[in-house]
This record gives C-alpha cells, sequence and structure tokens, in this order.
C-alpha cells in the first residue's frame, strides 16, 4: 500500500502563519473594545470569575507553598557556606514577588482554563451553537470571549498575591523550622527589601498573563475544525501557545521594566 505524502509549501506556512496572527489581534482587540460598548454580560464575568479564580485557588495555594519552600531550601546551602542565612527571606521575596509567583501561577492558570476555554469555545463551534447565536442576533465575542477574558485578567491578579503570600510562608517555614532563622527576622527582610519597581513588575505581570491566557484559550476555541478531534488539538495548542508567549511576555516586560526603572 502506497503511502501518501502531502506537502505544504512554504509559502503557505507562511501566509497561514500571518493570517493566524491577524486573526488573533483582531479577536483580542474586539475582546478589550467590548468593555466600552453595551451591553456588558456582568453574570456571565462572575461566573467565569468563580470558575476561573476560586477553581484555580487550590493549585494555587499549593504550587505558591511549595515554590517558596524549595526557594528557601535550595538556597539555604549556598547561603549557609558565606554565613549569610539571613538573607533567606529577601531572597524568596525578590524572588516570588518579581518573578515566580506571577509566572508559576500564569502558567498552572494556563494548564487548568486555556484548555478549559478552547474546549468548551470547540464544542460549541462543533456543535454550531455559535451559528446559533449569530441567528439570534447575539455577538459571540461579547458574550462569550470577554466575560473570560475580564474574569482571567482580575482574578489572576489577586491569584498571583495569595501565591506570593503563600511563596513567603512556604518560605519561612523552611528558614525557620529546619534552620532556626528568627520569625521577625525573616519577616523583617522580606519586607524591607522590596521596592516600588519590584510589587509593579509583580502586580503587571500576572493582569497581562491573564489576557494571553483567555484571548489565546478563545481564540483556538473559535477557530476549531475537524469535529472532536479538532477539539481536542485546539485544546492541546492553547496550553502550549499561551505558556510559550507568557515566557516571551516575562523577559520583555521585565526588560523593559529594568529599562524604565533602572537595575537595582
Amino acid at each position: 500500500m502506497a503511502l501518501e505524502l502531502e506537502l505544504t509549501s512554504p509559502i503557505d506556512v507562511a501566509k497561514n502563519a500571518v493570517a493566524s496572527v491577524q486573526d488573533y489581534v483582531r479577536l483580542s482587540a474586539q475582546s478589550v473594545g467590548n468593555f466600552f460598548r453595551p451591553p456588558i454580560y456582568m453574570g456571565d464575568m462572575l461566573q467565569q470569575a468563580d470558575l476561573i479564580g476560586f477553581g484555580s485557588l487550590p493549585i494555587v495555594i499549593l504550587t505558591g507553598l511549595s515554590v517558596g519552600a524549595l526557594l528557601a531550601l535550595n538556597s539555604a546551602s549556598t547561603l549557609q557556606r558565606f554565613g549569610g542565612i539571613t538573607l533567606i527571606g529577601q531572597l524568596v521575596s525578590l524572588g516570588m514577588v518579581t518573578e515566580l509567583g506571577p509566572l508559576i501561577t500564569g502558567l498552572m492558570v494556563a494548564g487548568r482554563n486555556a484548555s478549559g476555554m478552547a474546549s468548551e469555545l470547540g464544542s460549541m463551534i462543533v456543535t454550531e451553537q455559535i451559528d446559533a447565536m449569530r441567528a439570534l442576533g447575539t455577538d459571540p465575542s461579547k458574550k462569550l470571549i470577554t466575560p473570560r477574558v475580564g474574569a482571567t485578567a482580575f482574578m489572576l491578579f489577586f491569584l498571583t498575591i495569595i501565591a506570593d503570600l503563600l511563596g513567603l510562608v512556604g518560605g519561612w517555614a523552611v528558614a525557620h523550622l529546619l534552620f532556626g532563622l528568627d520569625t521577625n527576622q525573616y519577616w523583617t527582610s522580606a519586607w524591607q527589601i522590596l521596592v516600588f519597581r519590584d510589587v509593579f513588575t509583580g502586580l503587571v505581570k500576572p493582569v497581562l498573563f491573564g489576557f494571553i491566557i483567555s484571548t489565546v484559550g478563545c481564540y483556538y476555541g473559535m477557530s476549531t475544525t475537524g469535529g472532536t478531534q479538532g477539539v481536542g488539538r485546539s485544546t492541546t495548542q492553547a496550553v502550549v501557545a499561551s505558556s510559550v508567549l507568557i515566557l516571551i511576555v516575562d523577559f520583555f516586560v521585565t526588560k523593559l521594566i529594568f529599562a524604565v526603572f533602572g537595575v537595582r
């Protein structure tokens, strides 16, 4: 039996890539513009906030505690060699607030919710529910995409704050219970090391990450083709694409903030 291979021209691949970027930018712009024109589906937004925010709380709590504890544990052995065990609080505080807190929380929420959005919207595409909404005069972008974008960006902001706090708690548990560091000394050093730039960085990133997670998940869901197999493919692509974009945006946002506020 002969094996038939379908070859695609590099030009066609480039055209498809450019078209996908254009479609994604258009969807993202529409989702933001919908906030400034009625109607605003506040009920749908609150429902998504519950699903995305409170639904992700257990994994964010576990991740924050474990990352903070591991950061303190791995750094303590090195700091002990130089007699700098008292610096654990500063290291955990800077690491969690500026980088690890927003990044790990964003990746966890992306794995949980970008896939959920893609599969849910993809199933609606396959079963022609989206076409039925358009026939009834309802804008799918306002009804389905905008509430998810707003809820994800809003809830990821607070999930990151919770992850940062629990990361500091995990670091304190390791520093105090395993290395005997004074509690007051740990929390004082962790608080005093933070400056405006660190807090600003840690609070801007989750809003951007939430926007990326929701728009990427909705884009792949709304562009689903190929039936049930297409839904599974869109789900996988949404998680991969959102995670990669988060890592890329994290680097450039950090670099931009360093350029604006300067390096320590």
